[in-house]
């Protein structure tokens, strides 16, 4: 069953540590399947590990956590050449499309190769809930900030622009990413920009910013997000408080 409009839940977040296995799904990998509307089966999930090269060992990750929460798992490999013959049918069979963090400048020119771009459009308008955490929230959007060039931080305009404003992932956690998306906001270069702590997430229906949603006990650990805007010649940020989604 997909979402009754097109969702996208963007992240700073989504894994754990496994008490078990190596990586545990966190709560916002579970709310993203929530939106989604799957009930009575196995939710459908696909795993995208194109931003880290489809590494084999977070894959077998990826593998265990599903199989651990009690979802069915699909990754998506383009190294070195599609694992599915029929890319568009495989996305379009699933709940949730999840996409891991890495290089998302490699990650769109890949995609684009192969026709990534609008097979993904076509899922996003068919109600696949269309997820992801950093480059993997980054990509939904029409940039952001980016250490996908080196490691000073550089922003990244030409993502595939679904959803018409910025983002900034890892806000707290990267000392640099603050200041530069004011910056790049302030002489236009983002629009609006929308961004997250770690562990929170953005839940947009069509183009609409819905929630603002967090894993971790926002009381104790000052967790946000956060809208950035153009004012005159700076930018100003206004803090939007998560809700809390139960724990897995």
């Amino acid at each position: 069953m997909p979402a009754d409009e097109p969702t996208v839940l963007a992240t700073s977040g989504g894994h754990r540590l496994g008490r078990r296995t190596m990586v545990e799904f966190d709560a916002l990998v579970h709310h993203a399947v929530d939106l989604s509307g799957a009930h009575g089966r196995r939710p459908r999930i696909m795993y995208v590990g194109t931003a880290i090269g489809d590494a084999e060992h977070f894959t077998a990750r990826m593998y265990e956590a599903a199989r651990a929460t009690g979802f069915d798992l699909t990754p998506l490999h383009l190294f070195p050449m599609p694992n599915i013959e029929d890319m568009e049918g495989a996305v379009l069979d699933q709940d949730v499309v999840w996409v891991m963090g890495g290089s998302v400048a490699n990650l769109l020119a890949i995609w684009r190769v192969h026709g990534l771009d609008s097979v993904f459009r076509k899922a996003w308008e068919a109600g696949v809930v269309l997820s992801g955490v950093s480059a993997g929230s980054i990509c939904w959007f029409r940039g952001g900030t980016t250490d996908s060039f080196g490691p000073e931080l550089r922003p990244l305009t030409d993502a595939l622009g679904f959803l018409p404003y910025g983002n900034g992932v890892h806000y707290d956690s990267d000392e640099g990413r603050r200041p530069l998306v004011h910056r790049l906001v302030a002489d236009g270069t983002l629009p609006e920009t929308h961004c997250t702590d770690d562990g929170v997430g953005l839940v947009y229906r069509g183009t609409r910013l819905v929630e603002a949603v967090t894993e971790t006990d926002p009381e104790t650990q000052g967790k946000g997000a956060y809208v950035v805007v153009r004012d005159g010649d700076a930018a100003a940020e206004e803090r939007l408080e998560p809700r809390r989604l139960p724990q897995p």
